[in-house]
């Protein structure tokens, strides 16, 4: 452990050490006890009646209601994420610029779009939109454009502060080799940034899958509406509907957390800064913290 963190953290003595792992315990006991409790509620409410689950033990039900709710909650976050990631990025390099022509537009945004709430962006653009281009718009892309400006602004908030948070030395080191600013922030600032922020981008991305339920309000089937409303009234199982759809959330949730470890783990550099190509003879000053390689 290094000097920071030792002056940061001390270790537990033997009654903090004891106290902890009696507060574990009894915090485990609780959570058992408060899952017992759940299970008997459902149990004295015919829940857990094999009727209400046969439904799902049939092929049919997952062709016409689970699946396709699924799929069309993967295909508006999947486009959602990929909107929100450009929108974070380039906000958040619009926010760090030096002209004040383009940084303060780009920190209105930002602010707006986080202060607005989802449910009612997503309204104010379905049904506002049409009032504007005479034009119906498809639920899909109503849910797909709320998604990436409230997303987007908080990624672009994540983003401002991973570059801010990466060693000034990275780019002095740059600038001082004759990179232009628009180069340093591609290639030094925002990928060292996207590496630090991953778990934030993460908790983010996750939030942008379960937000897709937000759908309902404009009519779009996706994996609530479909698979838990619609279903549900159906079959007069709207609970177990929701444990299945909640499973299914948490798989994907899972997947895509597993996902951002993997792609950290492969892109992490422990103890490496960025390498700088510069021609021979070119002065970096002392200390920078980026690795020169000469060109030629």
């Amino acid at each position: 452990m290094s000097t920071t963190d030792s002056v940061l953290y001390d270790h537990p003595g033997p009654r903090a050490k004891a106290r902890n792992a009696v507060l574990t315990v009894v915090f485990g006991i609780g959570l058992v006890l408060l899952l017992w409790w759940i299970y008997r509620q459902f149990d004295e409410n015919g829940i857990w009646d094999g009727p209400l689950w046969e439904p799902f033990t049939e092929s049919e039900t997952w062709t016409a209601y689970v699946l396709p709710g699924l799929w069309s909650t993967v295909k508006a976050a999947a486009v959602a994420m990929v909107l929100s990631l450009v929108f974070g990025v380039v906000f958040a390099v619009g926010r760090l610029s030096d002209h004040r022509w383009l940084s303060i537009p780009s920190g209105i945004v930002v602010e707006f779009f986080r202060a607005v709430p989802l449910l009612l962006m997503i309204f104010f653009i379905f049904f506002g939109i049409p009032f504007l281009t005479e034009q119906p718009m498809p639920p899909f892309w109503a849910v797909v454009i709320g998604l990436t400006l409230y997303n987007g602004s908080v990624l672009a908030e994540a983003f401002r502060a991973g570059i801010k948070a990466v060693p000034r030395g990275q780019s002095e080191a740059a600038y001082a080799i004759g990179m232009r600013k628009n180069q340093v922030m591609r290639e030094i600032l925002v990928p060292q940034a996207a590496r630090a922020m991953l778990p934030v981008i993460v908790s983010q991305l996750v939030v942008l899958v379960k937000d897709t339920a937000l759908g309902y309000i404009i009519g779009y089937t996706e994996l609530i509406q479909n698979g838990v409303n619609t279903l549900g009234a159906n079959f007069g199982n709207v609970v177990p509907a929701a444990i299945v759809a909640a499973i299914i959330y948490i798989v994907l949730n899972a997947s895509l957390t597993f996902f951002a470890g993997f792609l950290e783990r492969r892109t992490r550099r422990t103890g490496r800064a960025p390498r700088i190509k510069a021609s021979p003879g070119t002065p970096v000053p002392a200390g920078a913290g980026a690795v020169v390689e000469p060109q030629g």
